[in-house]
């Protein structure tokens, strides 16, 4: 180990556990030779020495993953590299199903994974036991098992990636607490540790549960917490070493093998936050007391699975804390709010099997500014305002943490924290049986309950047609056969204004935002590769002004990447308004004759046509009206400072009574948009997607010369042709759910994966979008000419393809 710290370096890793020591390791086979790694006390001595160390791969995500996937190709071969152990074993893992809701569940996973290109076995009970003789299978449905999933030791792993690292030339030092770090105008410029000062530009903090108060100190946002986390350690009885790692989600346990004994835990209901008011000073390879009364609930569980272990003595019961995040997913990228300052952390007791890919993914955006794929599922980007505040994120994670093992439902909402972030029109809609729904802290109404028929508005769950289903068919059925109102007030709004502001988005929006005063233009916004950064809706308000509309979801990424993308010889200011205005989108075809009992102003289609911004007047109100649509009808987003929102809606809802006005929500908007075949962000688009890929190459400006991001890749595609193609699928079972994931066969063989599922209430039907891969080529020909089936819960259903919108392909209802 280098005795004298460097006087500089390339980049500096704050934090020597498994995160941290695989980012180094990675920045090292990068040949970022010049990297250090400072950890406070010694590598491991945080959470990793006490991780259970069960390493699982499927995920939601198809990139997630992937991530995961990484991190057992490189266990497998991290020993002989390195010469230290790693306790690596690729023994499988197995989950077992409990009842008929599991089950279903279960097989939906097998899809998933099959579409991803894991191997997943569905068993019996009776398979199950063969391979997992010590457990009891009389009240098991059956079981999956995953076959390269394994376990391994996390202290070991941790310093074989060390060893790896400093192979590599990357230097580690232990006992060197970073006490600061020196910024100047918003750049980094040094870290400050008790033994000295290296100058650098990047940090990488890999700080584990002590990273968000880190992360504070310079204004980053790092949404996490501790919690306790306890599990049992065996001695030894005769437990065979090639026992697979064993999940039971139904009894909220997991099991795994050590040394002729078991280690079992599991993520109670009720958990135990910790270190409220701070880590104590000096806490490393540091236990919490043993918490018996609380552990007994997942004993009693684990008991009714494992007989045997009523009978064996139990060495040590583990409590350690660990840091968990809001939404069970762990944190990766760049700081929006300080560039060059990344973070990996939050893993929520699953970093042990992250940690390779998640060093391998933070170690590619730190060298080359990118991830090597869409990492949205974890980028620090999704989270917005409400994380900044502690309490709300220690009540929302604990939430989190008691579902880690309960039933994944479709459509599942998170109940605490709520209500958080309130549209003005938000009591009005309880009152008329608004079923709400929250994103980034918003309440959003997915749909309305008829009150006058005792329907309550609360979500059931279910993995068949779920309790809302008829009230959204209502809604849907308004929006195509006369209007319906919208409260989409959670949009993210944001304005750019400056003498360079149209240079500026010419040159990251990929549409031509070039147009006179008064237009709307739907663009995309591209990386270098050519893929989807943001996807939105741009408003030219003046000559050096523009009003950018996008997701909810979106704020904090879409504001990060276009201030990030402003060229910096250019004078253009990006403001976030998202807080001064409302949104009232008005859609279907009578939304016109509503609109004009309410304004004076001239809202014919000659005046007011299809893709125009106005300002008209309603009720003494001013309000900037867009005519646009993501319903697939002719429509308006009104969007109303918010002084002025509860007014608009109540003159809209009185003058629209006659013309079959209605309330709706998001659920009735997903409905018509798979009908309509507008995409979606963060499913059916994204960074690893193109407009030619998806079908937006109409909204691409290649017919001027006008230079912008990721032109260059959208020319070599459009030559040189794509290798995959967004389309849509339609079961010829009308009773078939879909819910995205499940596998796309053509002419029998696996080509992808559906990114998006739902129902059509105009065609009755279920419909699918999903990406058709071919490493020989993907032509409009090549998607039209297959037989297509699509494998749901493990069953293949026929289905028809087409690469057109369902419903009013061309444009006259939304242009009307």
């Amino acid at each position: 180990m280098t005795k004298e710290l460097p006087k500089t370096a390339k980049a500096v890793v704050i934090g020597g556990g498994i995160i941290g020591c695989s980012t180094a390791y990675h920045l090292g086979k990068l040949g970022w030779t010049d990297t250090v790694l400072l950890e406070r006390k010694k590598l491991t001595s945080g959470t990793t020495f006490h991780a259970a160390g069960l390493v699982g791969q499927l995920r939601t995500s198809a990139n997630i993953t992937q991530l995961l996937g990484y991190s057992v190709d490189l266990y497998k071969r991290l020993e002989e590299e390195t010469g230290l152990g790693t306790g690596w074993k690729m023994n499988g893992g197995l989950r077992v199903a409990c009842n008929e809701e599991r089950w279903t569940e279960v097989r939906r996973q097998a899809t998933t994974a099959q579409s991803f290109g894991l191997e997943m076995q569905l068993l019996t009970p009776q398979e199950a036991f063969d391979l997992w003789p010590l457990m009891a299978v009389d009240d098991l449905v059956g079981a999956a098992f995953l076959p390269t999933d394994g376990q391994a030791n996390p202290s070991d792993i941790t310093q074989a990636l060390a060893k790896g690292a400093r192979m590599s030339g990357v230097s580690i030092f232990e006992d060197t607490e970073v006490l600061d770090l020196e910024i100047d105008k918003g750049r980094i410029r040094a870290v400050i540790t008790a033994q000295g000062r290296i100058e650098c530009e990047r940090v990488v903090v890999c700080a584990g549960q002590w990273t968000r108060a880190f992360a504070a100190r310079f204004g980053v946002n790092v949404p996490l917490v501790s919690v306790e986390h306890q599990y049992i350690i065996t001695e030894s009885f005769g437990v065979p070493s090639n026992l697979p790692t064993l999940r039971d989600p139904d009894r909220l346990t997991y099991y795994k093998e050590e040394v002729g004994g078991i280690v079992m835990g599991g993520y109670e209901p009720n958990p135990i936050p910790w270190a409220a008011n701070g880590i104590p000073d000096g806490f490393h390879y540091t236990l919490l007391d043993s918490n018996f009364d609380h552990f007994e609930q997942i004993m009693e569980q684990a008991l009714g699975r494992v007989p045997a272990l009523e009978n064996v003595g139990v060495k040590q019961l583990l409590n350690g804390p660990e840091s968990f995040t809001p939404d069970g997913n762990f944190i990766l990228g760049e700081a929006p709010e300080l560039k060059n300052f990344f973070v990996g952390a939050g893993f929520n007791a699953f970093g042990i099997a992250s940690a390779g890919g998640a060093g391998m993914a933070l170690a590619e955006w730190v060298t080359k500014g990118e991830p090597p794929y869409d990492l949205w599922p974890v980028d620090i980007r999704r989270f917005g305002r409400p994380h900044f505040d502690t309490d709300w994120v220690r009540t929302r994670t604990l939430e989190a943490y008691g579902k880690h093992y309960t039933m994944a439902w479709p459509f599942e909402e998170h109940s605490s924290g709520r209500p958080c972030r309130k549209s003005p029109l938000y009591d009005r809609l309880k009152a008329q049986g608004a079923c709400f729904g929250e994103k980034l802290g918003w309440e959003r109404p997915n749909w309305f309950a008829d009150l006058f028929a005792n329907e309550e508005p609360k979500d059931v769950y279910s993995y068949t047609r779920q309790n809302w289903f008829d009230a959204v068919g209502r809604e849907h059925k308004a929006v195509r056969e006369a209007a319906a109102i919208f409260d989409q007030t959670s949009f993210a709004k944001f304005v750019l204004k400056g003498r360079d502001a149209e240079a500026a988005l010419s040159w990251i929006a990929s549409n031509d935002v070039a147009r006179p005063v008064g237009s709307l233009v739907y663009t995309q916004m591209l990386n270098d590769k050519g893929g989807i950064e943001c996807d939105v809706t741009v408003a030219r308000i003046a000559e050096n002004e523009y009003y950018i509309v996008t997701g909810t979801g979106f704020a904090t990424h879409d504001f990060d990447w276009i201030a990030r993308n402003i060229p910096a010889e250019m004078h253009a200011e990006l403001v976030d308004v998202t807080s001064a205005y409302s949104v009232l989108s008005l859609m279907g075809p009578n939304s016109r004759a509503v609109l004009e009992k309410v304004t004076g102003s001239d809202v014919s289609n000659a005046a007011f046509p299809f893709g125009k911004v106005r300002t008209i007047g309603i009720a003494g109100c001013p309000v900037r009206a867009l005519r646009i649509t993501y319903v697939g009808e002719l429509g308006y987003e009104l969007h109303i400072p918010v002084e002025y929102a509860t007014t608009v809606y109540d003159v809209l809802m009185a003058a629209g009574g006659e013309l079959g006005l209605v309330n709706a929500g998001y659920r009735a908007i997903e409905s018509c948009r798979l009908e309509k075949g507008y995409r979606a962000w963060g499913s059916d688009i994204g960074p690893d997607h193109t407009p030619v890929e998806a079908g937006l190459g109409w909204a691409v400006k290649m017919r001027k010369s006008i230079p912008f991001r990721g032109r260059e890749a959208i020319e070599r595609q459009l030559s040189g042709g794509v290798k995959k193609r967004l389309a849509c699928f339609v079961p010829e079972d009308a009773d078939t759910v879909l819910l995205g994931r499940e596998t796309i066969y053509r002419d029998g063989k696996r080509v992808g994966w559906l990114s998006s599922g739902g129902f059509g209430y105009t065609l009755g039907k279920p419909i699918g979008y999903g990406y058709v891969r071919n490493p020989d080529g993907v032509t409009e020909d090549f998607v039209l000419s297959g037989t297509y089936e699509l494998d749901v819960a493990r069953e293949r259903i026929p289905c028809k393809v087409s690469l057109s919108p369902l419903y009013d392909p061309d444009m006259a209802r939304v242009k009307a």
